[in-house]
């Protein structure tokens, strides 16, 4: 959709350096960027690349406008502006209202909700307006999805979680899983995420979540709204994440852990116990050389006897101390 920068600043904001009848129809990166593309300037490892750019403006902070060869929009949160107008120029892309001839919906839903080729949607779903399910979702009965969501190919909302108890013998009972999956407003679901439906209690995805793809979320999970995950997360059953976390790509949230509202897990982090207070939370161990990593790794083997030893030597340094001070 072609837009002229003043058309951009009228509706979004922002303070027009240039000419504001130019006419961008997309964006793209300051490398790649032609004359048609508006680019943006937010990570300062990127500013070298702005002298060179070709985009026909470029949105950026104030303290980067000196450095921009053309015409520029200033904005405190180039970022956040890109991602808004990234919407806009996109909104006639958007997939149209109705249900595609080859899904098979077997619950009421509004006018409004568009749904891809080869969608399952069971009894007594309920989804609200403006939705749109791209091909191949499957959504389980009885789970509800709310305004506005973006549930993306693959993604499989209320399968069964796992839950089974252990015989004697070693065998495994199913326990049956009678909860629902619950969706709240303006929530995206990427591809190949899978959401189980809870054992007794519901599993809860609140407002404004963003999912990742191939995340897996376990039985009676509950994320708090506006919470960001990565792809390849996994997070057990009946963990609980507050709102407005950030968990990093591949990591792994052990079951019936709590963590507070605004915790940042790095990517790749095991979380192994509740977090209390909000931070940024790291349990990665920085790559480095094979060998190296062979020769470091094979003595974590030996703490616990390190520790001993260090113990011991520690209570006979203390007794060597009480000797001298006697003699003095």
């Amino acid at each position: 959709m072609a837009r002229t920068l003043a058309d951009i600043v009228a509706h979004f904001g922002g303070e027009l350096k240039g000419d504001g009848a130019r006419v961008v129809t997309g964006l793209a990166t300051l490398e790649a960027a032609t004359p048609g593309q508006l680019s943006f300037l937010a990570n300062p490892k990127y500013r070298s690349q702005l002298a060179a750019t070709r985009a026909g403006a470029v949105i950026l902070a104030a303290e980067t406008l000196a450095a921009c060869p053309g015409d520029a929009i200033v904005t405190p949160q180039p970022y956040l502006y890109f991602a808004r107008v990234s919407q806009w120029l996109a909104a006639g892309q958007a997939p149209a209202p109705g249900i595609h001839p080859s899904a098979v919906v077997e619950a009421p839903l509004p006018p409004s909700v568009s749904v891809g080729a080869h969608c399952w949607i069971g009894a007594d779903v309920d989804i609200g307006e403006n939705s749109v399910l791209y091909p191949g979702v499957r959504i389980y009965p009885g789970c509800r999805i709310g305004r506005r969501a973006i549930v993306h190919s693959g993604a499989v909302i209320g399968a069964d979680g796992f839950g089974f108890a252990r015989e004697a013998t070693g065998e495994w009972v199913k326990i049956a899983q009678t909860g629902r999956v619950v969706i709240g407003d303006d929530v995206e679901i990427g591809a190949n995420t899978t959401i189980d439906r809870g054992a007794l209690e519901d599993t809860v995805i609140e407002d404004g979540v963003k999912l990742d793809n191939q995340i897996q979320v376990g039985h009676n999970v509950r994320i708090g709204a506006h919470t960001a995950i990565a792809g390849c997360v996994g997070i057990a059953g009946s963990a609980r994440i507050g709102a407005r976390c950030t968990i990093g790509g591949a990591a792994v949230i052990l079951g019936h852990l709590e963590l507070a509202d605004d915790v940042n897990v790095s990517a790749g982090t095991l979380v192994g116990k509740s977090i209390a207070r909000p931070g940024n939370y790291t349990g990665t161990v920085p790559f480095m050389a094979h060998d190296e990593w062979q020769k470091n790794f094979a003595r974590l083997r030996h703490l616990d006897a390190q520790a001993d030893k260090i113990r011991a030597l520690e209570k006979r340094l203390a007794h060597l101390e009480q000797l001298l001070e006697k003699k003095s």
